[in-house]
């Protein structure tokens, strides 16, 4: 059992042989750890914090703490209220991000002394990045099934009666002037228009299992990028940032290409007032990310990140909360439910997806379990 009474000490990069079993324990951690000494110095950092400060424990040494923070940012009120209280103050989703560390980063906060009468402070911060995307990806997939119900009404009660008005027009074409042949036309298109869109809606009401496969995310990312310069992406430049060295992904090919050839479409027209338009499509191995299965005490790992990058406008702000639920959408005329049904797709592959938005880079993130041996049975 440690000595309360002792001060902690601990330093970041591989632990040595005279280095303490607390290194082993702090460096071990997946959250940024900090000791922070009485002139505001950071003496000592784990692993996971020199990570979320992209700096060395070297360097976080030799600046103060608010250095590496905004300027009058409530952590250092934290680390005072400890030092003045001498006991633990915890505060959550405080916004801790600047240019070197990357825009938002919201984090909850956990200071304490290190021993009584200590005016050194151990701090622990836990980023809300993950947990957030957890309960956005609840939200979508609820979200998903308001749609599945609706789309079962939509089709006995708008699709069968369309037929008939359809098939109505169509026999008032063969019998009326030019003028009012335009109008019968403009029925028929209407009465198609509906038609399509309720048949996008009712993709979201199937259930059955997908049929998945090991997937090269390579292969499928090519073929998506084919498509898109050859069409609606030609003048854009698109960019490829791969790990060569990524295991196949369990995933259902057809609906991968899907996914991606929405996200770069919907990336493509955001760039079309963008003079130097640029999409990166980017993979990456994430190990640490796991994933509660609902219903069962089964923990998946999603090792895998695919990310769509542009250098667009981004996305109102007012509408980044809500874009991947149905029918919300800033095209004029778009219906909402592109983005929908990427979130279902990814969400029926056990996966996450996440939009990251700000002026000059917006990024769909998406995370996947990769392909073995268990998860194909």
């Amino acid at each position: 059992m440690t000595d309360r009474s002792r001060p902690i000490r601990f330093s970041g990069g591989n632990p040595s042989g005279s280095t303490s079993i607390e290194a082993f324990i702090l460096n071990a951690l997946p959250h940024p750890v900090i000791l922070v000494d009485e002139s505001g110095h950071v003496r000592s950092a784990n692993d996971a914090a020199q990570g979320f400060f992209q700096v060395s424990a070297a360097v976080l040494s030799r600046h103060p703490l608010s250095n590496f923070i905004p300027f009058g940012s409530p952590l250092l009120t934290l680390i005072d209220q400890v030092r003045e209280w001498g006991s633990s103050v915890n505060e959550y989703r405080v916004d801790i991000g600047t240019p070197r560390i990357g825009g938002e980063r919201i984090v909850d906060i956990y200071a304490a002394p290190t021993s009584e009468g200590s005016s050194e402070v151990v701090v622990m911060l836990q980023e809300r990045t993950m947990a957030d995307k957890m309960d956005r990806q609840l939200t979508h997939r609820g979200a998903a099934r308001s749609v599945t119900g609706l789309a079962a009404m939509l089709a006995h009660e708008i699709k069968n009666p369309l037929s008939g008005i359809r098939g109505a027009a169509q026999l008032l074409e063969q019998s009326v002037d030019d003028d009012d042949r335009a109008l019968t036309r403009l029925i028929t298109d209407e009465a198609d228009r509906i038609v399509k869109l309720v048949d996008r809606m009712e993709v979201f009401s199937d259930e059955r299992p997908i049929e998945r496969d090991p997937v090269n995310i390579h292969a499928v990312l090519e073929h998506v990028k084919r498509l898109a310069q050859s069409g609606f992406a030609r003048d854009i430049r698109i960019v490829e940032e791969y790990d060569p060295s990524l295991p196949p992904v369990f995933a259902n090919r057809d609906q991968l290409v899907q996914v991606f050839l929405n996200l770069v479409k919907n990336a493509a027209e955001a760039l079309s007032d963008t003079p130097d338009a640029e999409i990166t499509l980017s993979t990456a191995f994430r190990p640490g990310v796991r994933l509660s299965v609902p219903g069962t005490r089964e923990r998946v790992s999603l090792p895998l990140e695919f990310s769509v990058r542009d250098n667009g406008p981004g996305v109102p702000d007012e509408i980044q909360a809500h874009m991947f639920d149905p029918f919300v959408t800033t095209k004029t005329n778009g219906t909402g439910l592109g983005l929908a049904l990427v979130a279902k797709i990814i969400g029926d592959h056990g996966g996450v997806i996440e939009c990251d938005s700000q002026p000059r880079r917006t990024v769909f993130r998406i995370l996947l379990p990769a392909f073995n041996e268990k998860t194909s049975d």
